[in-house]
């Protein structure tokens, strides 16, 4: 069995989303200068790289990510490219048709955009899903959703209407995927 790591990796100059805490690595023992030991330190906010929102990240009181079931981030899923969709406009919504081949026996759905190509600057705009995804995606029973972009919502949103409407069908987010090896296909 082949795995892929599909986690953006973590670098110094990483682009952090706008106004928090980026990404840095410091050496702060170093065995060249004489340290028994290399001990670095990481400086960071937690949603640099790949990340999984917990419900507390957009809903006051709601679930912290250690009390999200670890189930629910492990098991079936499907890669859906659609790469060639969002080529020429990364500000289109990814639509149930887009998202509709999805078979049902994948409770997870990864979307591959291909839209964020350079981690060290931050994308402006971002395809995200339209209205009634969540309530399609709940209706199929998907526990996971999973994006190569760093929200489910547009990037400048003041109210995240996706993620709330994703927890409220109990739905998994898991944003800033790197897809980028991954052909589309169930997993």
């Amino acid at each position: 069995m082949k795995i892929f790591d599909i986690s953006r990796p973590l670098f110094n100059g990483l682009a952090p989303w706008p106004g928090d805490t980026a990404f840095r690595f410091d050496l702060n023992w170093k065995m060249a200068e004489g340290a028994t030991v290399n001990v670095g330190g990481v400086t960071m906010g937690v949603h640099n790289g790949s990340h999984a929102d917990a419900p507390f990240h957009f809903e006051e009181g709601a679930a912290t990510i250690d009390r999200m079931p670890l189930e629910t981030y492990f098991g079936n899923a499907v890669v859906i490219d659609l790469t060639s969709r969002f080529e020429n406009n990364s500000a289109a919504e990814i639509t149930i048709a887009d998202i509709g081949q999805a078979p049902e026996s994948a409770p997870r759905i990864l979307l591959k955009t291909g839209v964020w190509k350079d981690p060290r600057i931050f994308p402006e705009r971002i395809p995200v899903i339209a209205r009634d995804v969540p309530k399609w995606l709940q209706e199929r029973k998907v526990k996971l959703l999973g994006l190569d972009v760093p929200s489910v919502d547009p990037i400048d949103a003041k109210v995240l209407v996706n993620h709330h409407a994703l927890a409220a069908g109990n739905i998994a987010i898991v944003e800033s995927l790197d897809l980028s090896e991954v052909e589309a296909g169930l997993y």
